[in-house]
This record gives C-alpha cells, sequence and structure tokens, in this order.
C-alpha cells in the first residue's frame, strides 16, 4: 500500500459526500432557505454580528475547529494499524462529524446565534440545559489539558523549539499592536511571518549558550509555564494576543498541509505499518484499550468532534450571510479536516513501526515490545537530539514530516529544520487552542458561579475577569501536571465525544421538528447510537481498569471522578431528550413542522 492511494481514495469518497450527502441535509433535512435573513443580517451590529463573504467565514471556521486533535488523535491511533483509523476517518467525518456540525450551526442560528447550552434549555428545558452547560464547563477543561500535553514531549529538553514557539507570543503581540495603532494589515502579516521563520533559522545558535541552557526545560517546568502563559492570554484584550496569533497560525496550517500533500504525491511513501496490528485486543503501550471503543475516542477531531460545536454555536453563526453557506463552511470544513486528520495519519503509518513504538512509547514499555529501531538512529542524528520516549504524538507527526520532506533531494540536508518547523507549526496551533479555549473557559465560569454570586457573572469586570482566568487555569492545568498521555488523552476523547452526542441530541430533536419525513432524524439519530454506546463503554472501561484501579499506571481518583460525573450528565440529558422526542411523536409531522414554523413548540 502506497501513501498516494490513500490520498486519492480519500479525496475523491470525501468530494462524493459533499456533493450527494451535503446536499441532501442542506436540502431536504434542513431545508435551508436564502430568502429569510441570517442572524448576522437580522442582529447586524458591526462587532459580533457582522454579515461575511462564505469562504471568509470558511477559513474562520476551519481555523478554529482544526487545532491539535486532528493532528495527534491519528498519530496516537496508528498503533491499531493503518486500517482503522482511516475507516473511522473517512465513515465518522461523513456520517457523524459533518452531520454533527451541520445541524449544531442551524440550530445555533435558528436562535440567533446562542451557545448550545442555551440552546438545550431552550428545546429540552432548563435541566437539559443546566446539565449541558455543567458538562461544558467540565469538557473545555479536560480538553486544554489534553491540547497541551501534547507538546510537553515535543519541547521536553528542546531549546531550539523552545525558543522558536515562545518567541511567537511577542512577534503575535507586536503585530496586533502594530495593526491597531496603524490598520496596515498587509505589513503586519509580512513583517510577523518573517520573524517567525526568522526565529527557526536563527533557534540552532541559542543552543550550547546561556539562552539555551535556561529554554531546557523539563516536562514538570513546561506543565507549569503554559498554564500561567494561557491566564494572561485570558486576561489581556482579544486584539493583543489571540487575534493575531489565530491570523498568523493560518497560514502556517494551510501552507504546512498543501506542502506535505504535494510531498506526498512526489515521495509516494510506502506504508510500513500492517492494516492491523497485535494491539487491537488492548494491551498496546500508547493506548491501553482494545480499537473499540478507543480508536472512536482517540480519533476525535478529524471524524468528529464536540469541540466544534464551541465554535459551531459561538462566532461563526453570528458571521454567515446566506443560509446556503451552512454547507460550505460547516458540512466542507469538517471534511477538509477529515483530510488533515488523514496526512497525520500518513505521516506516522510512512514510518517504520520499531521507530514509531519507540517514539510514542516509554524506554521501559519499548523494552518489552520485542521490536529494533531500523532509521530512529540516523533521524535523531539528522534532526540534533535523541527521539526515543517523546511521547505525546507531536514529535511523531513532525519525524514522519521530516522523513517525507527530506526524500526530496533538494531538502536531504534540512532535517533538522523541517522538524523543528512542524513543532513549531503544532505548539502554535495549541497555543491558539488554549487561548481561545481558556478564555471560553473563563466565560463559562462566570456564567455559573453568576448564578450564586451575581458580581462573578460582570464581564466588564476586571476581578471577576481574573478569578475566572485563575480558576480555569488552575483547573486544567492541574489534570496537565499530574496527567500523561495515555489518561488524560483518553480522558479528552471521552469528553469530545460526549460533548458531540449533546450536539447530536440537539440535532435529532430540531430535524424532529422541522423535517417534511420523520425518518430524516435517522441522520443524526444513527451517529448518535453509535457515538453514545461508544462513550459510555470507553468511559466504563477507563473508569474500571486505569483511574479507579490502583495498580494501573494510570491510576487517578480525580480523572475518574471526572469521567463519571460527565457520563451522568450525559444520561439525564439523553433521558430528557427522549421524554421530549415521545412527546414531540404523538403529533402528526405536517402539524409539528407548522407549529415549528411559528415557534409554538
Amino acid at each position: 500500500m502506497n501513501a498516494v492511494t490513500i490520498v486519492i481514495g480519500s479525496i475523491c469518497i470525501l468530494l462524493i459526500a459533499y456533493r450527494l450527502y451535503g446536499t441532501f441535509m442542506a436540502a431536504k433535512v434542513l431545508k435551508l432557505d436564502d430568502s429569510k435573513p441570517t442572524p448576522a443580517h437580522e442582529l447586524e451590529d458591526g462587532k459580533d454580528y457582522v454579515p461575511t463573504n462564505k469562504w471568509v467565514t470558511f477559513g474562520h471556521h476551519f481555523a478554529a475547529i482544526a487545532a491539535a486533535g486532528p493532528l495527534v488523535g491519528p498519530i496516537l491511533a496508528a498503533q491499531f494499524g493503518y486500517l482503522p483509523g482511516l475507516l473511522w476517518l473517512l465513515i465518522g467525518a461523513v456520517i457523524g462529524g459533518a452531520v454533527h456540525d451541520m445541524v449544531v450551526l442551524f440550530a445555533s442560528m435558528r436562535q440567533d446565534g446562542k451557545s448550545l447550552s442555551e440552546i438545550a434549555k431552550k428545546e429540552l428545558g432548563p435541566v437539559a440545559g443546566f446539565c449541558a452547560g455543567l458538562a461544558m464547563l467540565f469538557i473545555i477543561t479536560i480538553t486544554m489539558a489534553g491540547l497541551s500535553l501534547v507538546v510537553l514531549s515535543a519541547l521536553e529538553r528542546n531549546p531550539w523549539g523552545t525558543f522558536a514557539v515562545g518567541i511567537t507570543i511577542p512577534i503575535a503581540m507586536g503585530v496586533g499592536l502594530y495593526h491597531k495603532k496603524t490598520g496596515n494589515l498587509k505589513v503586519a502579516t509580512i513583517v510577523g511571518f518573517a520573524l517567525i521563520m526568522a526565529a527557526i533559522f536563527w533557534g540552532p545558535n541559542i543552543q550550547g549558550t546561556a539562552l539555551g541552557d535556561f529554554l531546557t526545560l523539563e516536562k514538570s517546568t513546561i506543565a507549569l509555564a503554559l498554564p500561567i502563559y494561557a491566564f494572561f492570554a485570558a486576561a489581556l484584550p482579544v486584539w493583543l494576543l489571540l487575534a493575531p496569533r489565530d491570523y498568523l497560525s493560518t497560514f502556517m496550517k494551510i501552507g504546512v498541509f498543501v506542502a506535505l500533500i504535494i510531498g506526498v504525491f512526489y515521495v509516494n511513501p510506502a506504508v510500513q505499518f500492517p492494516a492491523l496490528t497485535e494491539f487491537i485486543n488492548g494491551g498496546g503501550p500508547i493506548i491501553a484499550g482494545p480499537v473499540w471503543p478507543f480508536v472512536s475516542i482517540t480519533i476525535a477531531c478529524g471524524a468528529i468532534s464536540g469541540f466544534h460545536a464551541f465554535v459551531g454555536s459561538g462566532t461563526t453563526p453570528k458571521m454567515i450571510n446566506r443560509w446556503s453557506d451552512i454547507k460550505g463552511v460547516a458540512f466542507g470544513a469538517m471534511l477538509v479536516e477529515c483530510l488533515v486528520a488523514i496526512m497525520a495519519l500518513i505521516a506516522a503509518v510512512s514510518l517504520m513501526p520499531g521507530d514509531y513504538f519507540a517514539i510514542n512509547s516509554t524506554p521501559e514499555k519499548f523494552a518489552t515490545l520485542g521490536m529494533e529501531t531500523v532509521h530512529l538512529d540516523k533521524l535523531s542524528e539528522e534532526i540534533g537530539m535523541d527521539l526515543e520516549g517523546r511521547t505525546g504524538g507531536a514529535v511523531t507527526l513532525a519525524v514522519g514530516m521530516t522523513y517525507i520532506f527530506t526524500e526530496i533531494p533538494i531538502f536531504e540536508k534540512m532535517a533538522s529544520f523541517f522538524y523543528q518547523f512542524v513543532i513549531l507549526f503544532e505548539a502554535v496551533f495549541i497555543l491558539t487552542a488554549i487561548d481561545s479555549g481558556t478564555r471560553v473557559a473563563r466565560y463559562l465560569i462566570q456564567d455559573f458561579g453568576g448564578t450564586f454570586f451575581k458580581p462573578l457573572k460582570k464581564t466588564n469586570s476586571l476581578w471577576a475577569n481574573i478569578f475566572a482566568s485563575a480558576l480555569a487555569c488552575f483547573m486544567w492545568g492541574y489534570l496537565l501536571y499530574s496527567g500523561d498521555i495515555s489518561s488524560v488523552w483518553a480522558l479528552f476523547g471521552v469528553s469530545n465525544q460526549l460533548m458531540a452526542s449533546i450536539g447530536l441530541i440537539i440535532g435529532v430533536t430540531i430535524v424532529l421538528k422541522i423535517a417534511d419525513k420523520r425518518w430524516y432524524i435517522l441522520t443524526c439519530l444513527i451517529p448518535l447510537a453509535y457515538l453514545y454506546v461508544t462513550v459510555n463503554v470507553a468511559g466504563y472501561w477507563m473508569v474500571k481498569n486505569v483511574y479507579w484501579n490502583a495498580e494501573s499506571p494510570g491510576f487517578n481518583f480525580l480523572n475518574g471522578t471526572l469521567s463519571v460525573i460527565m457520563l451522568i450528565l450525559g444520561l439525564v440529558i439523553l433521558i430528557t431528550s427522549i421524554r421530549k422526542w415521545l412527546q414531540l411523536g404523538k403529533l402528526p409531522q405536517d402539524v409539528l413542522v407548522e407549529r415549528a414554523a411559528k415557534g409554538t413548540i
């Protein structure tokens, strides 16, 4: 099996799905009607509600949803072989993820761009709304820890990478200040991107210097630094750090994967992994559980992701110019993210299995596998650092992409540059997600805390913002500091897919109200049934065998407690929803559609 075969086949499947299934969802199920004004037009204020060109909106939406998840999840799931991950990405993205993103965005627009918890309260009642809001707080906290954990191994004892990543903070702030003062975005963009590239090229010079020694950090130090950074990022004005970092990272995101696709077509690397490995029944060094349910938990973003619901019921619904734009923005962006995840999977399975497991396992675990490395020593020498035991997925992606790029003759001596560039590329994405996610967590804390202590609810209060930001950073920072990639990524996967289940529950309710044919609810009900069962099986397995198992290396009572709470919240929401569906089902479909159109149900 060669990589080009996978890429061409996947692109064809995704294009056909967009043309046929996406059109069916838009025209038949959701009945998108451009004669009606969108919330961006009805509530236009020049600030949040702004009718925006569909391609610009697509770019914003894609940059927001495609963070570290589609890069890391497929790499970790390669433990099971290339086939389970590839099948789940294609099937999950088309049947589940694209539908989920489309119906959540549509549901939010029907409620003037409100959040998913507010939609749940309106559609399902106050109990479901409260549970959804509480679940969102847990999920965003765990998401921050899971994404942050990815970069720890990449930056551990890596002064070049730490310098390149760290320097992007003042560069982004400089871009934000310059643009705010002059309004000249073109100059700010050129200078900002040039400075980032210069930092990567200059990075090797700090090794062996006092600055290099200072930036040679252990995992524990980085785990403390990330939440501290996030506190300031969440508290600072959005234009100063978050927005310019998002903007600069978008160029890198698109550019790197276009280059990777071109590189794969030029090199056409062979897939070195078997379709299935010996770990499909469990006991793997990266993911301890069996291929099901854990392939669908490990690969969240890229197939279906609850994190997308934060975006689909956040900024994007306030920007949509026409209702028909939902198809391209939501359904289309999800399929593009699926392609990104497939490229990450290819980068992983292009490595020799021994090299892959040596990177993603601790030395003690790797010694028990009976495998030998093949190219790892040579790659370590060319890159200039020891690659063994750097778990988390980020290093594997960097090594895999470096291996592909350096097969091109003109780049064969640039292994260290490509490696550090990909590390920077991944880390900037993760810091972007931390910026946005911590700010969202701050809002959720203020919203919930404000119910019991009203002054906390004031988002224009300095002390309230500082307190909520500090609490948010402490919560996910604790999970980050005390966890490892095996336990926290699984916790992230369970929570993320539970959030997607909540999104699909909302989807079933909306489709049941508006669709001309009742069986159209199967578009949401089928992926919901699979995902809900998968989430609960995975959650139970992790609690029983890892989190509350004192003999497990991943023993963590807090992680187990969080898992149980989230699964209970999901069950409450589902039971409330089923009662609502049974109530709605008593009405003839034409009466239900008519009453929904009038807003009386």
